[in-house]
């Protein structure tokens, strides 16, 4: 099961109609690259036929991932940490902002986590003012938790 948002669901069906249109542009490339004879020496017919395996399998990576999605939606002010919720925090004197998405969308530089992450998961199901432990790859960390939308 793959959680996403609903913004996140309509990119990946963007991007498989972008693969899909390119499968048909890498089977022309193939086309004209039989078309120059030998095969086995054919870097052209090659390099295409690599082009096809890798969209195949994004292709394929991507429809499996659509067909176990589960759309995510807003916390709509639930009280405790949820999938799709953005929950605000401080460690250590700093305030931080997350919002908790299913892996294909993690993107932790703007501050989407994964719930499957050590501080998506160790956040979920808390609420504001408890205090979270994480386990991190640097040691131990302490969250408060100071709001939950």
């Amino acid at each position: 099961m793959k959680y996403l948002s609903k913004e996140g669901l309509e990119q990946l069906k963007k991007e498989l109609e972008v693969l899909k249109l390119k499968r048909q542009e890498i089977a022309q490339r193939l086309e004209e690259a039989k078309a120059l004879g030998d095969l086995s020496e054919n870097t052209e017919y090659l390099q295409a036929k690599e082009a096809q395996g890798f969209n195949e399998g994004k292709i394929l990576e991507l429809e499996e991932v659509l067909k176990n999605a589960v759309v995510i939606s807003k916390n709509g002010g639930n009280s405790v940490v949820q999938i799709g919720g953005t929950v605000e925090v401080l460690c250590q004197g700093e305030k931080q902002t997350f919002t908790i998405v299913g892996s294909e969308e993690a993107n932790p530089a703007q501050g989407k986590i994964s719930n499957e992450s050590p501080l998506g998961k160790e956040f979920l199901g808390h609420k504001a003012g408890e205090v979270v432990d994480v386990e991190t790859p640097r040691g131990k960390a302490n969250y408060k938790i100071i709001s939950v939308k």
